[in-house]
């Protein structure tokens, strides 16, 4: 009997759910085509139909790791400096899923480095949501919750402030639990809301 559309799209989410327990697991380090074959239960055989070269398989995981961030519960919080707030928190590992996907998302950055084309689609992956940062820094300042000054720049040191907590808060989860990083947080916006004055 001939396999239906519907029995291929069944066996597409099927190595998708298997592609994403194998970097879950073992990050992008242990993703392989054997990897995702003996997690599905199946032959490298039938992974090739899917994916003829490591690449393929790599650019699977990215788009799967794209997917599931975006469709990941966002916190409501409106305009102004909270809806800057809800933004940072929602990059942090403050949930078991969070961290999962961080996780993820932190072993591919090897990857990513490795493949010059990966790299450059990384730089806009990051540069968007600086984009989507700098916008709300720009409302918060219209309504007069930060202070004046280059809304890119303060979202580019808030994208990179909420980055390096999440390495931290990956490696020692222990120093960097959940409550400690939102504290930590809310002392990096406080900052911001204070600044320095300006030098005479």
């Amino acid at each position: 009997m001939p396999r239906t559309k519907g029995d291929h799209e069944a066996r597409r989410r099927d190595v998708s759910e298997a592609v994403w327990r194998v970097l879950a697991a073992q990050g992008f380090g242990g993703l392989t085509l054997r990897a995702v074959a003996t997690e599905l239960g199946a032959t490298t055989g039938l992974l090739t139909h899917y994916f003829p070269a490591k690449r393929d398989l790599v650019a699977h995981a990215l788009d799967l790791l794209d997917q599931r961030t975006a469709a990941r519960p966002r916190r409501a919080a409106g305009t102004g400096l909270a809806a800057v707030r809800a933004a940072l928190l929602d990059i942090l590992p403050l949930t078991a899923e969070a961290t999962a996907s961080n996780r993820i998302w932190v072993s591919s950055w090897d990857t990513a480095l490795a493949d010059p084309a990966l790299s450059g689609e990384y730089a806009l992956k990051y540069g968007r949501s600086r984009d989507r940062l700098r916008d709300l820094v720009a409302a918060a300042q219209d309504l007069g919750e930060l202070p004046p000054g280059d809304p890119a720049r303060i979202a580019a040191g808030a994208q990179s402030f909420v980055l390096g907590l999440v390495v931290q808060a990956l490696f020692a989860p222990e120093a960097f639990p959940p409550p400690r990083q939102t504290e930590l947080l809310d002392d990096y916006l406080a900052a911001l809301v204070r600044p320095w004055p300006e030098s005479r």
